[in-house]
């Protein structure tokens, strides 16, 4: 926590600099710019705030993700890889004495919150709302005597880009209540599993925890799920700068939103096929034994769901081959094994437009700018959950420039974002 009357100065005087640099992996001048922003919501919470007496408030970060490898494998115990990146939700936030969560998020307004009452709401579905209930319920389930807070937040990470704003929001509350009522005893796959939970259960989405893994736990992260109780999470070094290639995220400019029954449809599918193997998931079939019962699967669950479930089976095989490219500093072998998750997921999986869709395939039309500005170099593939949204690049930094300029030209100005890995997940600053 940080004493309110002097935090502003404090900030841009460079008192925080360290901090900031151990978090996001930037050096000066970028430092500056990250300590300013972190003054104006401090300054933010002070205006929207006045009422609040608290002498101290506490400074909290949590990065959007990056899926890597492994396209709808978390949600079937499969291995993915994901990475945090600079891009985050930041907040001021302070204890208020009342059995309430105040939110003030830039751009959307203020969200109150009464605990009173922390079952699930109907009403309150697919909301805001529905994230911060369900990670507080936790926090008191576990014995914690949760209570209110204030918080004013902004966030760079877009809404429906694919870099999982709801995931970075679910890690930052949960940072905040952490820190507040829970002595800090919650570890980042713990705030993690909270995340995942309140999203399934308070907001309505069957999400997996990958998402939510990488937000909070940072870094590079390789993720086994084979016990979803207790997934398996390593850190991986990666310097893409050094081996001489920058992260793109391309914005195809359509939205995630209203697609919750095309993303329900996947692991609904996956499950079919594996209930005629006796399983709840996936994971432990082979690609021979999908094609030994291929008959009996499309009878029973259909051409699609034969197809999801074997991009699942050689995707999660190809999320561990990733991480044992990295490992041994093989960065071609990652870049090739990339680009074959990628046509998996457009022609198996096939989450990359909405069924039936003619006229809407922005994320197609983004993979096919990829495909001829790349030119048969570096790497793209469909990003996130599909279907609208983003898509990944990873781009040779002798032609980023000359890359970024066709895809905005194409789309749109500001549609290639050029992100860097983060190496700290949710945080207190």
């Amino acid at each position: 926590m940080h004493d309110r009357k002097t935090l502003t100065q404090e900030l841009r005087a460079g008192a925080l600099n360290g901090r900031i640099e151990e978090v996001y992996g930037c050096v000066s001048p970028q430092t500056e710019g990250y300590a300013e922003r972190l003054a104006k919501v401090a300054e933010g919470f002070d205006v929207t705030f006045p009422e609040n007496k608290a002498s101290e408030i506490g400074l909290y970060s949590a990065p959007g993700r990056t899926e890597i490898g492994g396209n709808h494998t978390d949600h079937q115990c499969g291995c993915v890889l994901a990475a945090s990146v600079n891009l985050d939700a930041v907040a001021a936030a302070a204890p208020n004495g009342k059995n309430s969560i105040c939110f003030y998020s830039e751009g959307y307004g203020m969200i109150e919150v009464d605990l009173a009452d922390t079952e699930p709401v109907e009403s309150e579905k697919e909301s805001t709302a529905s994230l911060i209930r369900g990670m507080a319920a936790q926090a008191r389930a576990r014995g914690f005597d949760v209570s209110g807070f204030d918080a004013y937040c902004t966030s760079s990470v877009l809404g429906g880009s694919g870099l999982s704003s709801s995931a970075a929001f679910e890690t930052l509350t949960g940072v905040i209540l952490n820190d507040f009522y829970c002595n800090n005893t919650f570890d980042a796959v713990e705030i993690a599993k909270m995340g995942q939970k309140a999203e399934n259960i308070w907001f309505g989405k069957p999400s997996g925890l990958m998402d939510q893994s990488a937000s909070s736990v940072g870094g590079v992260v390789a993720i086994d799920f084979a016990d979803v109780e207790k997934p398996v999470v390593e850190k991986i070094d990666l310097n893409l700068a050094k081996e001489g290639y920058a992260l793109c995220i391309i914005d195809s400019r359509s939205s995630h939103a209203d697609l919750t029954d095309a993303y329900a449809g996947i692991p609904m599918e996956m499950k079919g096929v594996a209930a005629i193997f006796g399983q709840t998931y996936l994971r432990g079939i082979t690609a021979r034994q999908l094609m030994e019962k291929t008959a009996q699967i499309r009878e029973q669950c259909g051409d699609r769901a034969f197809l999801r479930a074997m991009h699942f089976v050689l995707d999660n095989e190809r999320a561990q081959q990733e991480a044992q490219a990295l490992r041994e500093g093989d960065f071609d072998r990652f870049l090739e094994i990339v680009n074959a998750s990628g046509h998996s997921s457009y022609e198996y999986l096939q989450n990359t437009a909405v069924e039936g869709s003619v006229r809407n395939q922005a994320v197609n039309v983004a993979l096919a700018l990829c495909d001829v500005l790349l030119a048969g170099r570096g790497a793209h593939r469909v990003h996130g959950g599909g279907f609208a949204g983003t898509v990944q690049a990873f781009v040779p930094l002798d032609m980023l420039e000359t890359f970024r300029a066709g895809i905005d030209a194409a789309i749109g100005e500001g549609s290639c974002h050029v992100l860097s890995i983060r190496p700290v997940g949710g945080a207190i600053l």
